[in-house]
């Protein structure tokens, strides 16, 4: 059986369709790998690709996008509601079949090396592939964000793991790292204060004393025709915290302050478990099992 792991690169770029097209067609060029999804988003200016292979060809491919990412995006020009500190912002490898977590972090310790070195772009490893366990969670990592990084990159605390400490003068620098899967998940509200969604993000956020597994942050994008207040949240345990729990929490906590939820994303792929886990809750299922799913027993 053929090992496959998942890689879903995160690119600094979401308005311009040419140049994402340019750094995913790096990925398609690549043999034994299967573009699974490209999801551009105008207002965090960015892209989230993904994609599956055989460990050494996901590797090269994500190699490929990142050079290419480099040659068409200038961190100094580049604005977006998205924290980042480079082209190719994070990399990270996701064990899907026949490969070890051990694996991926493997993985990412030879592209995060084979980046500083041929690109000279400077990388931070993080989740279970950091070597310094202050870097474990990616907020981290990306505090001051691009602007700070610049000023602060030379400092022996914010040293990168690979490269120079100092940042590539139009890419910036760049996280790799090694994770379980992740659910990128968006919740819009019905108003412009994005100081509501600030506190509601506040609220969820696992660092704030909100539900276990959970990073959020409120924002302020277009949506809808209009300018709205969005809280956006990294899910890193779908199993440990649902879904269903943080958006029931978003709506309640929106309900607070006089506002209504008036729609959620979920950015790139998800776990089909995840879904079928609302489902359940939404509908009160019981005794409902994954195998009566007719496109999963196919």
């Amino acid at each position: 059986m053929a090992k496959l792991v998942e890689c879903v690169p995160n690119f600094s770029e979401g308005r311009r369709p040419e140049v994402i097209e340019a750094i995913v067609d790096e990925v398609r060029k690549v043999e034994g790998v299967k573009l699974l999804d490209v999801k551009p988003d105008a207002s965090h200016n960015r892209v989230v690709v993904t994609f599956v292979g055989e460990p050494q060809a996901a590797k090269q491919a994500a190699f490929n996008a990142c050079k290419k990412a480099a040659e068409l995006i200038d961190m100094e020009q580049q604005q977006g509601e998205h924290p980042r500190i480079g082209a190719t912002d994070v990399i990270p490898f996701i064990p899907v079949k026949e490969v070890t977590m051990e694996e991926c972090v493997a993985l990412a310790d030879e592209l995060a090396r084979e980046i500083a070195e041929k690109l000279e772009i400077p990388v931070y490893l993080y989740e279970d592939a950091a070597k310094i366990p202050t870097r474990r969670a990616l907020p981290d990592i990306r505090k001051g964000q691009y602007e700070g990084l610049k000023t602060e990159i030379s400092k022996p605390e914010r040293k990168p793991d690979y490269g120079p400490a100092r940042m590539h003068p139009s890419a910036g620098a760049t996280v790799v790292g090694a994770r379980q899967f992740l659910i990128a998940y968006n919740i819009n509200l019905d108003t412009s204060d994005v100081n509501i969604a600030k506190k509601i993000a506040n609220s969820i956020r696992e660092a704030k004393g909100g539900f276990k597994y959970v990073r959020a942050m409120g924002i302020s994008v277009e949506a809808h025709g209009r300018e709205v207040a969005q809280v956006t949240i990294n899910m890193v345990n779908y199993q440990g915290t649902p879904l269903f729990r943080v958006f029931e929490t978003v709506k309640n906590e929106a309900a607070r302050y006089g506002v209504n939820v008036i729609g959620s994303e979920i950015i790139g792929m998800t776990p089909m478990q995840a879904l079928l886990d609302v489902a359940e809750y939404y509908l009160r299922l019981d005794g409902f099992e994954r195998k009566q799913v007719l496109e999963d027993s196919l």
